[in-house]
């Protein structure tokens, strides 16, 4: 499967939000929390919200250029899954260039080995396509999920 292909299949139309109007990095969690919970991806959002925070308190998850990579490894998680968050503003966020986030990408995690492998396999296709400033721009500029798919995927 083609790199482009995996991500597409690795994105679910109902874990992206656009324009969410989060302050603190607790309220995006909380909000990607509850998409992944619609979504079928945890079985309990205070479970997974205690993962995000152990991971937190780990060191920083913002990679730099307003994108933070958050993930949460849990019990709770019944399949792998991605939330992603564009914000109206930038809020404060732990980063390796000190710049806030403006874009969050939330990896939910299983406990299990083979959920780490697969999560490891996803957050490199990640990695490399956030690595690139027209990516991350088309990210910033998205107004909706299809501006969202489409920067990731291109």
């Amino acid at each position: 499967m083609e790199d482009s292909e995996a991500v597409k299949a690795a994105l679910d139309r109902g874990t992206i939000v656009t324009d969410l109007n989060a302050k603190t990095k607790d309220e995006v969690f909380e909000a990607l929390a509850g998409r992944l919970k619609e979504q079928g991806y945890i079985e309990s959002v205070d479970s997974f919200l205690d993962a995000l925070h152990d991971r937190e308190k780990e060191g920083a998850t913002g990679i730099g250029g307003h994108v933070a990579i958050p993930h949460g490894r849990s019990d709770t998680v019944r399949k792998n899954g991605i939330a992603i968050a564009v914000l109206h503003d930038e809020i404060a966020w732990e980063s390796l260039d000190d710049t806030g986030a403006k874009v969050v990408v939330l990896f939910a995690v299983g406990a299990t080995d083979e959920g780490s492998q697969e999560h490891l396999k996803l957050l490199s296709l990640l990695a490399r396509r956030l690595a690139k400033a027209d990516v991350v721009s088309d990210l910033l500029e998205a107004s909706d999920v299809d501006d969202v798919i489409a920067a990731l995927t291109k």
